[in-house]
């Protein structure tokens, strides 16, 4: 007789066939090039929000835009075998003081798209500017000032709040650059964006964006005349629309999708491993999963590996509460694997023999961003009923999850929902802190003392080495244990252009470098 886990692989089988490192910053440096070539037509898979202040939002897809915008101190590759290394861009380097000061060399010669210099007022205005606890982007580690010493140079100073600047070593790579006149004017920053990337804002309409390569680009015009982003929420759509010509480049693919696409001479299929792990976030405010060992019991009764059948190609394993080309990543040893036993004697502890006097739990899954959410959204709920878990699954639009997503007083809407998190920079606090330290708990609603604490450790340690191993030996294996999320898997990130399109990078975190790009 087939068990219920042998059935849902048959399920699955059947859905088939429908140290600092730093580079040289002349790195990414060319001379000026003559402008050839056409814009560049993208089909993103998340629409953005209307407003172009980069700290009012955590949208995946407004960063995607703002990255071909606006300058970076630095950039991070974040490529597998070295997640650390980081390339300067904006600034030249970075050295620290003191534990509390980290100066800052800025490069000369940038200007913002409005035609003012780049200096360091711009780098002053954006940090503090950002830092405030009531900017919906909560990148920062605390609050922040900067010491401007003169137009190039200023230091990042965090002991009036007790952190170590070093934290901004990685940040770096993930807070774009505003100017200091647009931080001054919140209107004109939230209407139009104003920085200095490759490309410049000229217009949206509906769902469309347009940029045009920026004469004034301190790396040389780009190639690219310009790009437009335009939404569109189907995978299948954005699929026919490249081939038939309409898109030179779509993001999140399935796995359906990349075998139609790969029997076609004409694209090409970029694969890479991303930052984004995604997770089944528990609503730790909200009983029953105010009570780690039920959060943790939910845990062993998911067989991960079936999901990863779900997913095919879009997912990876991992074995941590961050992605594997994140600062700290290690395999966690005691990181909950499928266990029934386990599962059932963690639920007997906790006053609910196999499942007995559990409230019926709503489990929120979205469709049209992420892959396959819906397919694996049902196999996880299977899973947890057969445990004893009463779970109903409500499959939403993107726009009508995103509303439910996030914590509020009370506690956030159902009792779990699934979501990824990414982001441009190897910083491992970009994920852990923002989601599982009382002071932000962005979407689970945790208080755990003991989180806390071992958060504050690995934030506060004095050197690289000595947090890297706080992380992998006190933080990571601590968030397996009281599990306020489950990270499911890491998302693999797949994209599909012509092959005519040449020169293009892709980050991790989906963000595109098409300033050496060409279409020809």
């Amino acid at each position: 007789m087939l068990s219920r886990r042998d059935a849902l692989k048959m399920v699955v089988a059947g859905m088939g066939t429908a140290g600092l490192m730093r580079t040289d910053p002349e790195f990414f440096i060319s001379s000026a090039r003559a402008q050839t070539g056409k814009p560049m037509r993208f089909l993103a898979a998340e629409a953005l929000t209307g407003n172009w202040d980069p700290t009012t939002h955590t949208n995946l897809g407004q960063l995607i835009i703002e990255g071909m915008m606006f300058g970076y101190l630095t950039r991070a590759p974040m490529k597998p075998d070295n997640p650390e290394e980081l390339i300067f861009e904006l600034a030249t380097s970075m050295t620290p003081i003191d534990q509390y000061t980290l100066e800052v060399k800025l490069r000369e010669g940038v200007k913002f798209h409005d035609g003012q210099d780049f200096t360091a007022d711009d780098v002053k205005a954006t940090y503090e500017y950002g830092c405030q606890p009531d900017r919906p982007a909560q990148w920062y580690p605390g609050q922040v000032e900067v010491e401007v010493v003169d137009k190039h140079t200023c230091r990042i100073k965090t002991e009036k709040f007790g952190y170590p600047a070093v934290l901004y070593y990685y940040l770096s790579s993930f807070l774009p650059i505003l100017s200091a006149s647009d931080v001054a004017n919140k209107a004109k920053l939230s209407a139009k964006p104003n920085g200095t990337g490759p490309f410049k804002f000229v217009e949206q309409k509906g769902d469309s964006s347009m940029l045009e390569a920026y004469d004034g680009f301190f790396m040389g015009k780009p190639k690219l005349p310009g790009i437009e982003y335009r939404f569109v929420g189907d995978t299948t759509t954005r699929t026919l629309s490249l081939l038939n010509g309409e898109a030179d480049l779509i993001e999140r693919l399935e796995q359906e999708q990349v075998e139609t696409i790969s029997q076609n001479p004409n694209f090409v299929i970029n694969k890479v491993m991303s930052t984004e792990n995604k997770y089944l976030f528990f609503r730790c405010s909200k009983a029953p999963f105010t009570d780690w060992r039920v959060r943790r019991a939910a845990c062993h009764a998911i067989d991960r590996s079936v999901l990863l059948e779900v997913l095919g190609m879009s997912g990876s394993a991992s074995k941590a509460h961050i992605s594997p080309v994140k600062f700290g990543y290690i395999d966690v040893p005691n990181y909950p694997e499928y266990d029934p036993e386990q599962c059932q004697k963690l639920l007997a502890e906790a006053g609910f023999p196999k499942g007995e006097g559990l409230p019926e739990l709503t489990y929120y899954t979205s469709t049209g961003f992420y892959p396959k959410t819906k397919e694996y959204g049902e196999v996880i709920a299977s899973m947890l009923q057969e445990q004893g878990f009463p779970v109903k699954l409500q499959v939403l639009e993107l726009a009508a999850w995103g509303n439910l997503l996030y914590d509020k007083e009370g506690g956030g809407e159902g009792h779990m929902i699934d979501c990824g998190w990414c982001t441009g920079s190897p910083e491992p606090d970009l994920v852990i802190r923002t989601h599982f330290h009382s002071s932000s708990k962005r979407i689970t609603g945790i208080v755990d003392p003991d989180i806390d604490a071992s958060l504050d450790r690995e934030r506060n340690a004095a050197s690289v080495d000595e947090r890297r191993k706080i992380l992998q030996t006190d933080t990571l294996p601590l968030l397996a244990e009281r599990a306020p999320a489950l990270a499911l898997f890491t998302s693999v990130f797949l994209h599909a252009y012509k092959k005519e399109l040449e020169g293009l990078y892709i980050y991790p975190n989906g963000m595109l470098d098409g300033s050496k790009a060409t279409l020809s």
